[in-house]
């Protein structure tokens, strides 16, 4: 398990003008520690964490104070100190919490002068006039009315000018948002502070609602009421306004209901006002005046679709559903919310608005079950299921039941759970169970398709409502039908829902229905027995859906019937082996064993010993054919719901047993699995190591230890550490020469996870490590490796040796070492293309070892005594540098070779092998680390002129007309005179015959000789080419076109990877870096050349992987330089 580091943090800290640090420092004392002192000591801070601290101190220090310190012009000053600090800091600052919980403590002898100084504070915040300032002010507000009586009492005292303020603020940011139209980031701002000013108009109205409530505020003429009716128009306005956000419409529709409800009287008549503006019958005549001047827009005839939305919801959210407060109007309106909401989801399709629609009739059944508890008989009998308002709501829920939203779906699932308790409250005292609507309802989901997803969720709540035994009276073969259809992934998680749905509720109804054990068969027949059908003979798809999403909830539930399972399936293991398609019983079996270890419903161990499960069962499972089978016993030993657990010899002695006969598997999802699995053992054996080594160290445990484990822990650790030295012997023996590629891909990787797994910490006992199985045979078995076709096995190999790299490179002896390094450097000039990766691999490897320069390079190098002088040069730079010298020597002389003819460097020394050694010593190497800068800028210098002379060379072919090589065996007229024309073409670069006459060159070896006359090929079709090592030898045109072809490719990546090399920050001079602005220009421009002068999509691809590396530097450059590149 990988545990996240957890992030620190932060927090703000405040600072204080030098008129508040004045006063402070008039009062503050250094002999002794009072208020004052202590607040200039947390002023000083700059740790917002450590004033959190010293803030948490003023508490103590103030309860100290007697009656008489509420008079102390000190207290005075440090109160107005903290007033200001709190409405400075940010809405976000945990400061702000703090200071206020601080505050919360104050005496109350110091309480009235604490309110002065806020209201202070707060007062000159009132008076912002800048809109784009008012959203600090609005969170200052909310936070003096969430749990801060101080705060609370400071707003309650400046009542009337808090409602002035937000009134004068909603009307400027309307206008505000009116000037800035079209300008979307400003209006996206406006509109989230427009959202903050309501919501904290609602905060006020709710908060302080005895301030509103007087007798004297509700007469026309008072500046509360005034105010009330202003923000009551302002909030009206924003709620028929359809340009604004969503959210803002939303909120203003619960304020217009809230401020509505604080300001009407009677109340007993305020759902039927509301009533008639959902309808649009609202009289003038019977509304009051100003509720027609606030709110005149909403008295229409018809409203708009989303007005009446917003309206619903503000409804069923404010008003209170409960006790039947509201009487008959309450219920009235209630139905009439319901008819609106419904004939709205026909008319609302946009996606926004279709999501608020299915959250609000979910909010909606959830008044209606408020409504029902205390509710007339009328009421109930229009809720009934029978009822037209539940007909229309199950309609609702067929319609949208299956909705792209997961949203609205989500909502449609409440919304049906919710309507069976609406209905199963309205028949209360009756037998829900033989109730008809029920019954209506399971007839006809399970006349639907399975298909249909929305069927389970439905039916799992009914389930919930009726149970399942009164379901599966129905049909008894639903649970076969529900398992049938997981062979679909898209359905597996919604059946294996309503199975786990109806197996519980049948569970508990057995459970209380009959006696304790008479039940269980009857249980397992109906959800255990057709799981293991399908497990023995189903499909792949749907044996492993039901595998993850239905076993493990089955045996959450009953974990008793793994006992049930392990009897049937052991019976018919010996009858039903499975096949390739199949699992079979023994394949059913393994599965099960291992979803019941995985979570906890099984000690391995104990089965065994029992005899319950052999391991000859196990070993079978492990060999079996069907691919996955073996996965799920190899899972059975490797996966448990305890990374300490102990591994059990028994479990040691399979896993090598596993080892022998699956290390080839050739699917590689399979070797996938097999290599995580056997991670997971790693990673148990290490942990669980850790902790024998704990509990032998804590000798007063040791009792315990015994007793838990059956032996003694460094009895374990040993046969941990010999079972993990066979487990290596084991892969490295597999790694022999001409083993498959699955065997050491498998091998190999395997290999890496122990390295990895059992590092060794600095102060940490190990158990196991890797470099000690390490010997000089098995450094050599990992470097042939190098050797494979497959380039994964030598990135495998490779990165096991660097894991190992100081005792593999210790294990070379000098002689060992030169034979090596000549064989890489072979290599790099092979006619074999994947011949210069392996020596890329080997070069790469040996520049770790120390005496590279001595034994190997010394010899075929100039040596520089200024690298021996400079001993802060660490030995990868130091061997690289020279290893790419060499390299570039030797390439330097071979394109000046290939410049006379490319048919003997096709031959003997095609150079791309040595480019691609200098790209990959290059990708190794630090170089922001580097010491060697001068010789690194001089030999980027030097790549690039070289980069630059083997295009030139190579080119010419590569920019042919003729992609798919020279081939010149046609003998009629006009493909000769058609191939002369290619061969005119790309001569200039060569200076012998090849390109003048059509010939293809053969080798002769001795075979060749021996053959009789009339079988040896004719003269004019043959031609010797002699190599270094005078060896005749056959050059084709297709070699000469491999070799000028990768030679370009080479080149691209190399230039590509130089490019890199350029500084990219803006701190960096251009001289820093290893190679120039003006380098990377000349580098583009040749790109720019290549790519517009290819004529065929291959000669295009191969600049254009260099182009790519380039482009990805230059848009990571900060300079300005980079848009004339």
């Amino acid at each position: 398990m990988v545990l996240k580091k957890k992030k620190e943090a932060q927090v703000d800290a405040f600072c204080l003008d030098h008129h508040q640090l004045e006063k402070l420092q008039r009062f503050s004392k250094a002999e002794e520690q009072n208020l004052a002192s202590l607040l200039l000591q947390c002023a000083e801070l700059r740790n917002g964490i450590q004033q959190i601290q010293c803030i948490k101190q003023i508490v103590p220090l103030v309860k100290q104070m007697d009656q008489s310190s509420a008079g102390d012009p000190m207290v005075k000053a440090c109160l107005d100190v903290l007033g200001g600090t709190y409405f400075s800091l940010g809405a976000k600052n945990p400061l702000k919490k703090v200071l206020a919980s601080s505050l919360n403590g104050l005496p109350a002898h110091l309480m009235m002068s604490a309110v002065q100084s806020f209201e202070c504070c707060l007062r000159e915040e009132l008076k912002t006039t800048d809109v784009y300032l008012y959203r600090k002010v609005l969170d200052n507000l909310a936070a003096c009315m969430e749990d801060f009586s101080l705060g609370r009492a400071c707003i309650k005292n400046l009542f009337e000018e808090v409602l002035q303020f937000l009134q004068k603020l909603l009307l400027n940011i309307q206008e505000e948002n009116r000037k800035n139209h079209g300008n979307r980031i400003v209006q996206t701002q406006l509109m989230h502070d427009l959202l903050t000013a309501i919501k904290v108009s609602m905060m006020l109205i709710q908060k302080l609602q005895e301030s509103i409530q007087g007798s004297l505020w509700k007469h026309s003429e008072s500046f509360v009421w005034q105010s009330m009716c202003n923000l009551l128009k302002s909030c009206t306005n924003f709620l028929m306004d359809a340009t604004l956000l969503q959210t803002v419409q939303t909120t203003s529709g619960l304020a217009v209901i809230l401020f509505t409800r604080a300001m009407y009287e009677p109340a007993e008549e305020l759902p039927s006002l509301i009533s008639d503006l959902l309808l649009g019958t609202v009289e003038h005549s019977a509304v009051p005046a100003w509720f027609l001047r606030s709110c005149g827009a909403l008295c229409t005839a018809q409203l708009p679709d989303s007005v009446q939305l917003f309206l619903c919801h503000g409804a069923l959210a404010i008003l209170d559903w409960k006790n039947g407060s509201m009487g008959e109007s309450g219920e009235k309106l209630l139905l009439d919310i319901a008819s609106v909401l419904l004939s709205l989801s026909s008319e609302l399709k946009e996606s926004s608005v279709a999501t608020s629609l299915s959250r609000i009739l979910a909010i909606w059944t959830n008044s209606a079950l408020a409504a029902l508890v205390s509710g007339s008989p009328d009421l109930k009998i229009k809720l009934n299921g029978n009822s037209d308002i539940i007909g229309k709501l199950l309609d609702y829920i067929y319609t949208h039941w299956e909705h792209p939203l997961d949203a609205i779906r989500h909502q449609t699932k409440l919304i049906f759970k919710n309507l069976l308790q609406i209905h199963r409250t309205t028949i209360a005292g009756s037998n829900g169970k033989s109730d008809p609507f029920f019954a209506r309802l399971i007839k006809h989901l399970l006349s639907l398709d399975w298909h249909v997803k929305g069927k389970y969720a439905s039916l799992g709540c009914l389930v919930e409502c009726v149970g399942t035994e009164n379901i599966l009276q129905l049909d008894r073969t639903i649970p076969v039908q529900i398992l049938d259809v997981m062979s679909d992934q898209s359905l597996a998680p919604y059946a294996s829902d309503l199975l786990e749905t109806m197996f519980t509720n049948h569970k508990v109804h057995f459970t209380l229905s009959f006696q304790e054990g008479t039940w269980i068969d009857q249980w397992h027949n109906i959800w255990v027995s057709p799981l293991l059908v399908i497990l023995c003979e189903g499909n792949h798809d749907q044996t492993t859906y039901i595998i993850d999403y239905y076993l493990p909830k089955l045996l959450k539930c009953n974990p008793g019937s793994l006992s049930y399972m392990i009897k049937i399936l052991q019976a018919s293991a010996d009858a039903n082996l499975g096949s390739c398609s199949t699992r079979g019983a023994l394949g059913a079996l393994m599965a099960c064993l291992r979803t019941a270890r995985a979570h906890g419903h099984l000690e391995l161990s104990s089965i065994m010993s029992s005899g319950l499960v052999s391991t000859e069962c196990v070993k079978q499972g492990l060999v079996h054919q069907h691919s996955q089978v073996c996965i799920d016993a190899l899972g059975l030993l490797c996966e448990t719901h305890r990374t300490t657990e102990i591994v059990s010899p028994e479990e040691m002695q399979l896993i090598q047993f596993f080892l022998m006969y699956n290390l080839n598997n050739q699917s590689p999802s399979i070797r996938q699995q097999i290599i995580s699995m056997l991670r997971k053992l790693f990673c148990r054996i290490q942990e669980s190591s850790q902790v024998l080594y704990k509990l032998e160290q804590n000798k007063t445990k040791q009792e315990l230890v015994e007793n838990s484990t059956k032996m003694p822990p460094m009895r374990i650790l040993q046969q941990y550490k010999d079972f993990m030295s066979s487990v290596c012997a084991r892969l490295f023996e597999a790694l022999f020469p001409g083993s498959s590629h699955p065997t050491r891909f498998s091998a190999l990787s395997i290999l890496e996870s122990i390295a990895e797994i059992f590092s060794v910490p600095k102060g940490q006992a190990q158990v196991f490590q890797l470099d000690q199985e390490i010997d000089s045979a098995r450094v050599q078995t990992l470097i042939q490796c190098f050797a494979s076709t497959f380039e994964e096995v030598k990135i495998l190999a490779f990165r096991l040796l660097m894991k190992l790299r100081d005792v593999a490179l210790n294990l070379q002896d000098s002689e060992h070492l030169d034979l090596l390094f000549q064989a890489a450097i072979d290599l790099s000039t092979s006619t074999k293309p994947y011949d210069c990766v392996t020596a890329s691999y080997l070069l790469n490897f040996l520049v770790y070892h120390e005496g590279l320069q001595h034994i190997c390079l010394g010899k075929r190098l100039e040596h520089s005594p200024q690298m021996d002088e400079n001993t802060s040069v660490s030995t990868v730079e130091k061997n690289t540098l020279a290893v790419i010298k060499l390299l570039l020597v030797n390439v330097e002389e071979e394109i000046l070779q290939a410049k006379g003819s490319l048919l003997q460097a096709a031959a003997s020394f095609p150079m791309y092998g040595r480019v691609h050694c200098i790209t990959g010593a290059l990708q190794q190497l630090p170089f922001n680390n580097l010491t060697l800068v001068s010789e690194w800028k001089e030999m980027v210098s030097r790549l690039i002129l070289m980069s630059y002379s083997l295009s030139a060379v190579v080119s010419p072919v590569v920019q042919s007309s003729s992609p798919e090589g020279l081939i010149p065996m046609d003998s009629d007229p006009e493909s000769a005179s058609r191939l002369q024309m290619i061969l005119h073409e790309i001569q200039p670069q060569d200076t012998n015959d090849y390109f003048m006459q059509a010939k293809i060159l053969k080798e002769h070896c001795k075979e060749e000789s021996e053959k009789p006359d009339d079988q040896r090929p004719t003269k004019n079709i043959c031609m010797e080419m002699r190599g270094k090592d005078r060896q005749v030898c056959d050059v084709t045109a297709q070699m000469v076109l491999v070799c000028c072809w990768r030679s370009m490719k080479e080149v691209s990546l190399l230039l590509g990877t130089l490019c890199k090399l350029l500084p990219s920050q803006t701190t960096s001079e251009p001289s820093d870096g290893l190679i120039t602005v003006e380098q990377v220009k000349n580098i583009g421009d040749y790109f720019k050349h290549h790519l517009l002068q290819s004529r065929h999509r291959g000669a295009f691809e191969l600049a254009y992987a260099g182009f790519v590396q380039l482009t990805e530097m230059l848009s990571r450059y900060e300079r300005p330089v980079r848009f004339s590149i």
